[in-house]
This record gives structure tokens, C-alpha cells and sequence, in this order.
């Protein structure tokens, strides 16, 4: 009997383990959706971006450093200043693969962002390209306000890493360019369509590789309401570049989860940053007010 008992557990036995093995080998043989691994995104030697964290964010220094991700950006047309332009951009790892739409996790609602300024920094756009038929091609359209070199930042989560990327390439527009404007003081406070925005450092003057606090708020001159409608899974983003566009911090708030309304009154969000080098920023926020999409450039000293 105890024979015939050992008998029939051992073959209970037999059989989970071999179901259990079954679906081990199903699950990794089950196609991922991306033909990249860890090592598509690594590079030989130092000077290298390193993979970034979105809760800790940084100041990326995208032009300085390799990227184990090439961008390159071909217009469709002449790119001119005031017009449309329709421009294809190729990402490559360093292993040379083409990087596509299957290969990127959905970070604020989309896989790819497109972080755009001239040289001034006066012009600002976040644009979204879609991926082609092409493998690693992707197409998008915007209209550049000015003439000069245009540096476009790509923003990108791969599947195989599940950690922040970034690529730059830069883009002729042909056309009048932005005079420069000489800012001696910070401009922390811009009024537009009646919204007054305000963006406040929680310690001046903003000292280089220090974490700084930011804070964020909205009212109208009038008294009336304000209304923030979520952008990209957030009810706002800032971006800061430095002078030389040689990299860039994108940040979204903190304390403020979309499932809470902001006050309507005086919306607050509060931001952090951490800025390693000194010199002249620029921080665009990008908002929806009632209704209407809203960007707003604070320019700011870095200082040690």
C-alpha cells in the first residue's frame, strides 16, 4: 500500500514538474516584440551616457558624451524658416541595429519624443514622431519659427534596458535667425493671455550639482479660474537646456497625481533638478491652460 502511494506521489510529482518546465520553456520562447538586448545599447570605453533614471532627474549632457543610440535627421524638403517641414530620422544602436517601434516602452503616452530648439533657444517644440515601414525610420513635422542650426534631442525608454536614453543631430533651416537677446537678471515670471506663470527656485542663486526645488504656479490676472488639462500623463513638463544646447533635464512634477485636481485658482506643481555645471538656462514649461496649450521660457544663472 505505502509502495503503491510513493508510486502515485512520485508520478503527481513527475507530472508538475514537467508542466512547470513546459511553461518555462513556452514563456521564453514567446516572441518579446523587440530583436535588442542590453548589450545593443553599450559602449566601448568611457565618456558614455549612462542609462537614467526618471524619478532622480538629471541634466544630461546628450552633445558631450556618446550615445550607444545614433540619431540622424534628413529633411523630405528644404527646411525654412515659418514653413512645414517634414524631416525622417534614423536611430541606430551600437551594434547597429535599427531601432523601431517594437523596441521602445510608452513613457508620458508615447514611445518617442523629439525635443527641438534653435539656436537662441527662443524656439522650443516637444514634437512625437511615428515610426515608418522602414526599420529605425521615423517621420515627423513641425515649423521652425527662425532660421540657424536646429538641434533636435531624442527621449527614449528601450524595452531591453527599461532605463531613460537620449540622442541629438542637428538640422539647417534656412532663413532669418533670432537676434540674441542679452538677460542679465533671471526671468522667473512671464505673463501671457492673462495667465501670470511663475516659476520659483526654493534657494537663490541656483547652485551648480545642488538639487534645486522648483515651484510652478499659475493664476489670472483677473481673479478667474485656471484649469489644467493633463499633457502626456502629467499637468505639466518642464525642459531645461543650457546656453550651448549641449544637453538637457526633462522633469515632471512631483507632488500632483492626475487623479487629484490642482487648486483652479492658483495651480502649484512642484519640480526637482539637479544641474552639475554653471552658466546661463533656459527651463520651458509646457501646460495646457483652460483649453489651450501653453510655452513658457524662465531663463536662470547657475552659479557654484
Amino acid at each position: 500500500m505505502t509502495s503503491n502511494l510513493s508510486r502515485s506521489q512520485g508520478i503527481q510529482i513527475g507530472i508538475i514538474t514537467g508542466v512547470a518546465i513546459a511553461l518555462y520553456v513556452t514563456l521564453r520562447l514567446l516572441p518579446t516584440g523587440t530583436n535588442l538586448n542590453h548589450m545593443d545599447f553599450r559602449v566601448q570605453g568611457g565618456n558614455s551616457i549612462e542609462f537614467c533614471d526618471p524619478s532622480n532627474p538629471q541634466f544630461i549632457p546628450v552633445v558631450a558624451v556618446r550615445s550607444p543610440v545614433s540619431m540622424t535627421v534628413q529633411p523630405e524638403s528644404a527646411a525654412v524658416a515659418g514653413e512645414v517641414v517634414r524631416v525622417v530620422i534614423r536611430l541606430i544602436t551600437s551594434t547597429g541595429k535599427p531601432m523601431g517601434p517594437d523596441d521602445l516602452m510608452v513613457a508620458h503616452t508615447r514611445k518617442l519624443h523629439v525635443l527641438i530648439v534653435d539656436p537662441t533657444l527662443r524656439d522650443y517644440q516637444h514634437v512625437h514622431p511615428e515610426p515608418t515601414r522602414a526599420p529605425g525610420e521615423w517621420r515627423v513635422t513641425f515649423r521652425p519659427r527662425a532660421g540657424g542650426v536646429y538641434r533636435l534631442f531624442a527621449d527614449f525608454t528601450p524595452i531591453a534596458t527599461r532605463r531613460g536614453l537620449y540622442a541629438s543631430a542637428d538640422l539647417p533651416v534656412a532663413g532669418v535667425a533670432f537676434a540674441p537677446e542679452a538677460m542679465a537678471s533671471p526671468v522667473l515670471q512671464q505673463d501671457r493671455e492673462g495667465i501670470r506663470f511663475r516659476l520659483t527656485p526654493s534657494a537663490r542663486p541656483v547652485l551648480a550639482g545642488v538639487t534645486a526645488d522648483l515651484t510652478f504656479a499659475m493664476e489670472d490676472t483677473q481673479g478667474g479660474e485656471v484649469r489644467l488639462s493633463p499633457v502626456m500623463d502629467a499637468y505639466a513638463h518642464l525642459v531645461a537646456f543650457d546656453e550651448k544646447r549641449g544637453g538637457f533635464a526633462h522633469l515632471h512634477p512631483l507632488d500632483l497625481e492626475l487623479g487629484k485636481t490642482p487648486d483652479r485658482h492658483r495651480p502649484t506643481l512642484g519640480f526637482k533638478v539637479t544641474i552639475p555645471e554653471p552658466g546661463r538656462y533656459v527651463i520651458w514649461a509646457q501646460v495646457v491652460v483652460n483649453g489651450t496649450e501653453a510655452f513658457i521660457p524662465f531663463w536662470f544663472t547657475v552659479t557654484r
